[in-house]
């Protein structure tokens, strides 16, 4: 086999397997093989930093799988595009020499249900984020019923539907299922699924092969359009341009539009205001962190799943779990990333282990060491000290900026590292209501992004906290 197209074709499919869906979705998937002048062989990436990603984690395994197809033993060096400058197409270059250009994967819609393998490989969406296998809990609930109503094509009044939210609390699985889901009960609907960082690099790209009429078209066709972490076109006046042109074109046409981020759609100010306004223009969903409930919750949903797929035998003990989820306080993926570890480990063990055994195996891979929680009076007083206050201040009734705003912060930092809930906190600050405690941290939320005094402050007091 001399061909490149066919080669990388090969090449890329054994290696998407390899590295899995996430990572070659981000730093593979938007790439293409090319010549350079000399007549190397370049795997040419959108940005330099998946230049080096792909150096350091990809490169070494992609020409091991490319000289074991390619009859002429030739390498792939990987390059970023500003470094490849305006060089040609492999086909233009290697016209007399019978070497076909090798074209980046396309940006693709959700295939039908019925060719679902093909449709993973394709669009970019994981099999395993679908409805049935999302926790519903108090923080999600209501984004979960809205998701199903848009996968179900209801006709709602909303359009688009943003989903907002931390990091690793759901929007990605969210916005999987309703493209699933969407597709499974519309089989000829084009349903077209993207991250923010794939439509970015698509449109680039056909910028620059010229090529800017087709890739509107692959858009502007779609009956459900869905874009994942849209915070990521934010300072590129070109992209944001075009995203608010194919979402007003979707909208007049009375296609379904949902997006996400991880803040809510004003909020969002790297984002010029027209765009911004058109994301705000139809229905927010936040997406709450996850409460000790929920948490516990997935690490038995994510037990099943591994123990269907032969990882592990048997269950956890409540109290292992229990632990598991006290010593990862982060977001869900954090948490999904520590039960699989544990899988791994324990493997047929699983159901025998112990509170003292699971800390022996997993050691510092759970945040915070055997014996380190953080508590709210820790935080209270942590914070008071930061701002030069007294805990009791945080606790009195005093509204003035200069004690309101480093409470909320305190309250924000006890529903992100402790396992207390609205109402407890709320308590725990002088008997406040919990829909006091809500609003100061979605105050927090809200201002981090836009304050860098807030965001500093929040690094230091977490970085304190954590020792």
């Amino acid at each position: 086999m001399t061909d490149p197209d066919h080669i990388w074709t090969e090449a890329a499919g054994r290696l998407r397997t390899e590295i899995g869906e996430g990572a070659f979705s981000s730093y593979i998937a938007p790439s293409a093989v090319r010549l350079d002048g000399s007549g190397q062989l370049v795997l040419v990436t959108p940005t330099a930093y998946a230049r080096d990603w792909v150096r350091k984690n990809a490169l070494r395994r992609m020409n091991e799988l490319w000289l074991g197809l390619d009859g002429l033993s030739r390498r792939l060096d990987v390059r970023c595009r500003a470094e490849m400058g305006s060089v040609p197409p492999a086909s233009a270059m290697a016209a007399g020499r019978g070497e076909a250009n090798v074209v980046p994967m396309p940006m693709a819609t959700v295939a039908p249900v019925a060719d679902g393998a093909r449709a993973v490989r394709a669009a970019g969406l994981q099999e395993r984020l679908t409805f049935s296998s999302f926790v519903e809990g108090q923080g999600n609930a209501f984004a979960l019923a809205i998701a199903k109503q848009a996968a179900a094509w209801a006709d709602g009044h909303f359009n688009p539907i943003f989903f907002c939210g931390p990091y690793g609390y759901g929007k990605t699985h969210l916005l999987n299922a309703i493209a699933w889901e969407a597709q499974r009960l519309r089989p000829d609907a084009k349903v077209v699924y993207l991250t923010a960082e794939r439509f970015l690099s698509t449109f680039v790209r056909a910028m620059q092969d010229r090529s800017t009429a087709a890739f509107k078209d692959s858009l502007r066709t779609a009956d459900m359009l869905l874009i994942d972490d849209v915070q990521f076109v934010g300072g590129k006046a070109s992209t944001q341009e075009e995203l608010l042109s194919t979402l007003t074109a979707l909208i007049e046409d009375g296609k379904k539009i949902v997006l996400s981020a991880d803040r809510p759609p004003m909020a969002l100010t790297e984002i010029e205001p027209r765009l911004r306004s058109h994301l705000a223009s139809g229905l927010t969903c936040p997406v709450e962190p996850a409460d000790r409930a929920l948490k516990l919750a997935v690490a038995r949903n994510r037990i099943e799943a591994l123990a269907k797929l032969g990882v592990v035998s048997g269950e956890a003990q409540p109290e292992v779990l229990e632990h598991l989820v006290d010593r990862t306080p982060g977001s869900m993926r954090e948490l999904e990333g520590a039960v699989n570890t544990l899988a791994a480990v324990a493997a047929s063990r699983l159901s025998a282990l112990t509170v003292d055994e699971t800390q022996g195996l997993l050691g510092s891979a759970l945040r915070g060491g055997p014996e380190r929680r953080i508590t709210v009076d820790e935080i209270q007083k942590t914070v008071a000290e930061h701002f030069s206050l007294k805990q009791a201040d945080l606790l009195s009734e005093r509204r003035t900026r200069a004690v309101a705003r480093p409470r909320q912060i305190a309250m924000w930092l006890c529903k992100q590292h402790t396992t207390r809930s609205y109402p407890d906190i709320g308590r725990r600050f002088g008997g406040r209501d919990h829909t006091t405690v809500l609003h100061g941290v979605r105050k927090i939320e809200e201002l981090m992004p836009q304050d860098d005094q807030i965001a500093r402050d929040v690094e230091t007091l977490t970085r304190k906290l954590r020792g």
